[in-house]
């Protein structure tokens, strides 16, 4: 996982030369942009593993810059760093496709763990692109390695920790997926601020199934999550 080049827009100079002197000590080749404007026109320009993105930044927020590297690549982790904790930034975060968001102040330790974890991830979903991956979920039609949701004939596109959870979900169809597991599979550890994260998951996953009203994806209190098929 090392020697994997990373875009990291950060417009507090201080902050930003910190997580760059940081990474590049375990290997990774960071560029680090001050603004969105900035780091866009590098995204163009090269080729990068892993955006580290600040939302508040001058010129082109961190919102409008993911959106439109989501534009271009539909599979690049992309982490959102805040200096918000609202609930609306997080979902917005969510919303646009980040794979996860961390609230400053933080440590360079959990965040060098979270992006290991999303690096991991993803490069095993690449490793098991030829591995069938379909799944029939009611009226719906889940296509894993496409991160696709299909809904007669309209096409939701998923996040790939959504994508992540609804597999799991999928292969314990009707029984109970246990949330540790859930949260150890996905995020890598069963923290309190993962776990908070995985209810805002499975929050949009419930939206995204809501259009067939014989699915439901239900709390098992204690235990974790279970979808149901109702006939």
């Amino acid at each position: 996982m090392k020697n994997l080049k990373i875009l990291l827009a950060e417009d507090d100079v201080n902050l930003g030369m910190i997580l760059k002197t940081y990474l590049e000590a375990r290997g990774y080749h960071t560029s680090l942009f001050e603004d969105g404007e900035k780091a866009l026109k590098a995204f163009k320009k090269d080729e990068f593993d892993f955006c580290i993105v600040d939302v508040m930044m001058p010129v082109k927020d961190g919102f409008t810059l993911a959106k439109e590297i989501r534009a271009m690549n539909k599979k690049i982790p992309i982490m959102f760093l805040t200096a918000k904790s609202m609930q609306e930034d997080v979902l917005e975060g969510l919303k646009i496709g980040a794979d996860d968001y961390m609230t400053k102040p933080f440590s360079m330790e959990e965040l060098l763990l979270r992006m290991n974890a999303i690096i991991k991830r993803t490069s095993s979903n690449d490793d098991n692109s030829s591995e069938k991956n379909i799944f029939n979920i009611g009226k719906f039609v889940f296509d894993f390695n496409r991160q696709i949701l299909v809904f007669e004939g309209k096409e939701q596109k998923l996040t790939s920790k959504e994508a992540d959870l609804l597999r799991m979900l999928c292969r314990n169809k009707n029984e109970v997926l246990d949330r540790t597991e859930a949260l150890l599979n996905v995020w890598g550890n069963d923290s309190y601020f993962n776990a908070r994260s995985m209810d805002v998951y499975m929050t949009k996953l419930r939206k995204h199934l809501k259009a067939d009203t014989k699915i439901e994806v239900v709390n098992i209190h204690g235990k974790g999550f279970k979808l149901l098929i109702n006939k």
